[in-house]
């Protein structure tokens, strides 16, 4: 058994210890549904105030929780945000600084046939499937993973039972094929073998297999990650959704169009939960992985940061605040918002807390929001907050935020050499269009010590 290996067992041992619970004491926990949704803007839901889309699914579900308003992805760019999700651990800690690898080649008919990488420290991560299945509950992956396909990354080794979604960035929606970086590659797997089925679209085959998984759990509680492929491009809205939306400029049209394709398919997982009898003891998790993409590909925009300036890539506020939102029928506050700072580190402890099954026994650098859920009143819990991407790194306590070379995938203004050290204040300039380093260089130096001291403790 290799090195990473015997980490996980060992870490896994712990948290059974930690979690040790009786058959019947699982059937009572409530069963949970982490959904996150890919290059959503941080304010494209009717519920963040969007009144040229159409959300009902989103809306509704902001009606029976508690909506956050400054939630923010662990990291601007895909890999590493849902690294910081799955292990509550900043992703240059659980071995995700950037993205994952492209998907396995045509050939490979199995992902068991990809060797591991001996240096990934990816691998040996507990994850909130291992946290959950120790706990006793059933655990699924539907949809998009992108954090790598080798031995000791895949779903399966990862904490998950069931696995069908593709391993890659993005896949075009009714051929399955990510396409670029080399030839076209089929990347469609369910539990670690290649299936075809070709012409299907995507999210629907999401829907499709998380409803069957939850109809087949009987009384066993179970924890699926519902990681949706949309509105990631390729734009592919239905056509209903694009005959709506005709009237909004290219490329909102686009976006819009397969946002709102991507919230229909949200409505009907939730339809089903309810048929189900399952709503009222199911906690939904949703968030969007980080800012909405300025890329080529995504014909050069479509989604919406309101005021905030950045995008996907950037460590303005447009590139890592997103919608959140957590609802639990009957236990948790109902159409209630909070403004306290809150992190997708955060919900793994926070689900642990509110499901009863830690403490955990292992470090993490989320914190439980279980009192900031239910209090509009409590703190947040976090005194700073960090982020690193490339060379660029971040941090934010209170209201001040510090960039170190920071990048506006936004293009709102250009950034000279005098803006190497951005300051923001967020509540004087939520656009961060001003830099106050300048003027406040005792706070620089601050929260400069802060990351440093921050950087040294990952070494």
């Amino acid at each position: 058994m290799s090195q990473r290996r015997m980490t996980r067992v060992v870490l896994a041992v712990a948290v059974c210890l930690a979690v040790g619970t009786a058959w019947a004491e699982e059937q009572t926990r409530p069963n949970v549904i982490v959904i996150l949704t890919d290059d959503q803007g941080s304010v494209d839901a009717g519920c963040y105030g969007a009144d040229d889309l159409q959300t009902p699914a989103i809306d509704a579900l902001a009606a029976r929780g508690v909506r956050f308003t400054q939630f923010y992805s662990a990291a601007p760019v895909c890999s590493s945000s849902r690294a910081g999700l799955l292990t509550g651990r900043y992703p240059v800690r659980a071995g995700m600084a950037g993205n994952a690898a492209a998907p396995p080649a045509e050939s490979v008919v199995s992902l068991e046939e990809v060797a591991g990488d001996a240096a990934s420290t990816w691998g040996s991560q507990l994850t909130m499937a291992e946290v959950f299945r120790a706990a006793g509950y059933a655990t699924a992956h539907i949809g998009k993973w992108h954090l790598h396909a080798h031995d000791g990354a895949r779903p399966l080794d990862q904490g998950f039972d069931y696995s069908f979604g593709h391993m890659g960035g993005c896949i075009d929606n009714y051929s399955h094929v990510f396409y670029w970086n080399g030839p076209n590659r089929h990347d469609l797997w369910r539990n670690n073998t290649r299936v075809r089925e070709t012409g299907m679209f995507f999210p629907d085959l999401m829907v499709r297999e998380a409803t069957q998984f939850m109809e087949q759990q009987g009384e066993r509680p179970f924890f699926m990650y519902f990681a949706m492929n949309c509105p990631h491009y390729p734009y592919q809205g239905e056509a209903e959704w694009l005959e709506t939306y005709a009237d909004l400029p290219y490329p909102r049209d686009l976006y819009a169009a397969f946002l709102s394709t991507q919230d229909q398919r949200i409505g009907q997982l939730l339809a089903n939960l309810k048929r189900l009898g399952l709503e009222d003891n199911t906690i939904v998790v949703f968030q969007s992985d980080h800012g909405h993409s300025t890329e080529e590909r995504a014909h050069g925009g479509g989604g919406s940061a309101g005021p905030y300036r950045g995008a996907k890539f950037s460590l303005f506020e447009g590139g890592i605040r997103v919608p959140a939102i957590i609802s639990w029928p009957g236990h948790l506050p109902e159409a209630e918002v909070r403004g306290q700072l809150a992190h997708g580190c955060d919900w793994l402890p926070t689900l642990v807390d509110l499901c009863d099954i830690g403490p955990l026994a292992h470090d993490v650098d989320g914190v439980s929001l279980r009192v900031v859920v239910l209090s509009d009143d409590a703190a947040s819990p976090h005194q700073a907050v960090h982020w690193t991407f490339g060379k660029s790194w971040a941090v934010r306590r209170g209201e001040w935020k510090l960039l170190s070379k920071p990048n506006d995938t936004s293009n709102k203004a250009p950034l000279g050499d005098d803006d190497a050290l951005f300051l923001s204040n967020l509540e004087w300039d939520i656009t961060e269009m001003k830099n106050f380093a300048a003027a406040h260089p005792d706070v620089v130096a601050e929260l400069t010590r802060v990351h440093d001291a921050w950087e040294a403790s990952l070494r």
